[in-house]
């Protein structure tokens, strides 16, 4: 591959000296590329404009901040969600900084993902963790916006993805389509759910919420060494939460 700082090396050494000063440039452009990790002209563009390139792990959160903020307002869950995904990823205090800082730069949508987004979809496991991640964040407030899923499925086809193969992503997190689309969970079944009574307070709904969240978490069981079809019933139970949770917040008006 021929990354920015090569290019420009070999293109000045061959304006200088021909040949021999194309390919000495093009070694020294290499160099250069490597110790500042240039692989894309949006990343030189960044550099030029004092913003630093992005890490794997920081990408991640640049991509979740984004979708947070695409619908105009990043809300508590949202929140709670990026810090789950810290703590699944077991990061510790230097990591989880860097991560809230990308996930703050997210929110202003200035990065340029696409050289990032297509490099990392030459690491199959990494790219499908980033998509899962992304729906997990989406689903965060209970429901899927017109922006959010244009995003997604923007940043899948970078990552080499169909859009068949993104839409059968989601179906691992989105509520189950009994629950939403037929209304069959009532307010009292979701508030037993949560284990919260129609009386509880805003404050003490989200904690429940959370709590919950965070013990189902089918990336915290995954990681635990748990079987397929433990997997599957935490990745269903993580469903009824965000249902149940989306319709006590519609009901009680609260954000």
């Amino acid at each position: 591959m021929w990354w920015p700082g090569t290019l420009i090396g070999a293109g000045a050494g061959f304006a200088i000296a021909s040949i021999p000063g194309a390919m000495l440039g093009a070694l020294l452009g290499q160099a250069l590329d490597r110790r500042l990790q240039l692989r894309s002209w949006a990343q030189v563009r960044e550099r030029l404009g004092g913003r630093p390139a992005l890490r794997n792990d920081e990408l991640l959160f640049v991509l979740l901040g984004r979708l947070a903020k695409s619908d105009g307002r990043v809300v508590d869950g949202h929140i709670q969600q990026a810090r789950q995904e810290m703590r699944s990823l077991e990061m510790n205090d230097a990591g989880q900084r860097r991560a809230i800082a990308a996930f703050n730069r997210g929110k202003s949508g200035n990065d340029r993902l696409r050289g990032y987004l297509r490099r990392l979809g030459t690491q199959p496991h990494a790219a499908e963790g980033v998509l899962r991640a992304c729906w997990r964040m989406v689903w965060a407030d209970g429901r899927v916006g017109p922006a959010e899923r244009e995003l997604i499925q923007l940043w899948g086809k970078w990552l080499g993805w169909t859009t068949e193969q993104i839409q059968a992503l989601a179906q691992d997190y989105g509520p189950a389509r009994k629950n939403l689309g037929e209304g069959t969970i009532t307010y009292q079944e979701a508030l037993s759910v949560l284990g919260v009574a129609a009386t509880s307070e805003p404050a003490q709904i989200k904690h429940a919420y959370r709590r919950l969240l965070s013990r189902h978490h089918p990336d915290k069981i995954a990681g635990s060494g748990a079987s397929a079809a433990q997997v599957r019933d935490a990745t269903e139970k993580t469903r009824e939460l965000h249902s149940a949770y989306a319709l006590i917040r519609q009901r009680r008006d609260f954000r």
